[in-house]
């Protein structure tokens, strides 16, 4: 039971990371239909922005944890929304009038693109770091075996509640919300309506770049080690989270994100880890069968 508790509390963490990244997924494919496959590696630069920041706040000699991490986090979050707002403008605006395939395209090869930038700005070697947050509760004790909860997992959850709730109650209840969720229905309407969707668009992509920063910030700190490649992964296991937890819906893309760390993180404890990942994706094709628009989703509707 001790170490069954151990491993929920490490699927929650990493489904927490999964699911802040996926709704980055779900939110573009809501408003344009499309799947950003750039956003594992806009979630792979924030890591670094998070990292690079770090070192240059420890070399100028600020220890005071607290505000270290509330300064990385604002800036990870602003430099990344830019890389995020870049590839709207670059990869998804010139082509939004063209056939569904060129976007998909374009958006394959900005992430190709991200990649070799990092690589040959950074290294392609593994870039580590030493433990920022350190220590834990220890929840109880068996034979021996500790079931603990890091103060660095505690931060991963609750940040990840946090920006889950404020999100929602962002695009539920504010006129940038209200503005997506019309963009969502019928863009050309909106803008008949006065909407600048084109702006609408480009914020999206800016908030789920955010949240692709906080991700990453979140990642560095936990496993204390990234590489130019880490997006590539991350990014394909967030979108399968946003699809089994139902694309375009932003609370079936958290649950997507914590199903996925859960089956990941039960499966290497309990079998091998070399097929954690057929596990998963084996539980989305099950789920997908039954449930074609996933958990949460809701059947597309074909307008005539």
């Amino acid at each position: 039971m001790e170490y069954f508790i151990q491993q929920l509390i490490n699927g929650l963490t990493l489904g927490s990371i999964y699911g802040l990244i996926a709704i980055g997924y779900t939110m573009v494919y809501g408003i344009i239909g499309m799947i950003n496959f750039a956003h594992g590696d806009v979630f792979m630069i924030g890591a670094f922005i998070a990292l690079i920041a770090l070192i240059i706040l420890g070399s100028i000699g600020l220890t005071f944890i607290p505000l270290a991490l509330l300064i990385v986090l604002i800036v990870s979050m602003l430099l990344t929304s830019v890389y995020g707002w870049t590839v709207e403008r670059v990869a998804y605006r010139p082509l939004r009038g063209s056939f569904r395939l060129a976007p998909l395209i374009s958006a394959i090869g900005m992430s190709i693109f991200l990649q070799n930038y990092v690589q040959l700005s950074q290294g392609a070697r593994v870039k580590p770091i030493q433990p920022v947050i350190d220590g834990g509760v220890t929840l109880m004790e068996k034979d021996g075996f500790l079931v603990s909860f890091s103060y660095m997992q505690m931060l991963i959850i609750v940040t990840t509640l946090v920006l889950m709730t404020a999100f929602s109650l962002l695009i539920a209840r504010t006129a940038l919300g209200r503005q997506q969720r019309a963009c969502e229905q019928d863009r050309k309407m909106a803008s008949l309506l006065g909407i600048n969707v084109d702006r609408t668009i480009s914020l999206t992509f800016v908030m789920g770049a955010a949240l692709a920063s906080v991700a990453g910030m979140m990642f560095v700190l936990y496993y204390g080690v990234i590489d130019f490649f880490i997006g590539f992964l991350a990014g394909i296991k967030a979108f399968t989270a946003a699809v089994l937890g139902g694309i375009g819906s932003l609370p079936g893309a958290m649950l997507g994100g914590l199903l996925i760390g859960l089956i990941e993180t039960f499966w290497s404890a309990y079998f091998s880890i070399e097929y954690k990942d057929v596990a998963a994706f084996s539980i989305l094709v099950l789920v997908l069968i039954f449930l074609p628009t996933g958990l949460l989703g809701k059947p597309e509707i074909e307008k005539v």
